[in-house]
């Protein structure tokens, strides 16, 4: 894929996929973003953005499974970092892009996916979807 006045671009599919699950969730929002400031343990970051330690964990599996974090052993304790240094950059790049909504669209309908579950949450109680928020 190319673009004007640019090189070539890369994209795969599966990767956007991958990243679109796991920021499609408040609570994952939170924690790449609590992450992107410092590397962390689960408990400091329940602390931190007032969740419980078994959500956190949860999430923290899924932006795993999705390939966004990794964890690092650290004596008898897991600490969470974002997996690749340039995930870094391409979240403050999606920050500041300007999206144009339409505002009388935007108060009839939500932009998201039916379901955008992790697949790693299946069956978890936390695990947070449309048809929960819908009813």
């Amino acid at each position: 894929m190319s673009h004007p006045g640019g090189p070539a671009v890369a994209v795969s599919a599966a990767a956007l996929a991958r990243v679109g699950t796991a920021l499609a969730d408040e609570n994952r929002r939170r924690l790449m973003l609590a992450l992107l400031q410092a590397p962390a343990y689960p408990s400091d970051l329940a602390e931190t953005l007032g969740m419980t330690r078994g959500n956190v964990s949860n999430h923290l599996s899924c932006l795993r499974g999705c390939g966004l974090v990794r964890t690092v052993s650290v004596g008898r304790r897991v600490r969470y970092e974002l997996a690749d240094p340039k995930l870094a950059h391409a979240l403050a790049a999606l920050a500041a892009l300007v999206l144009l909504v339409d505002s009388e669209a935007a108060a009839d309908q939500a932009c998201a996916p039916d379901d955008y579950a992790c697949p790693a949450d299946e069956g978890t109680p936390n695990t947070t979807t449309q048809e929960a928020l819908h009813g």
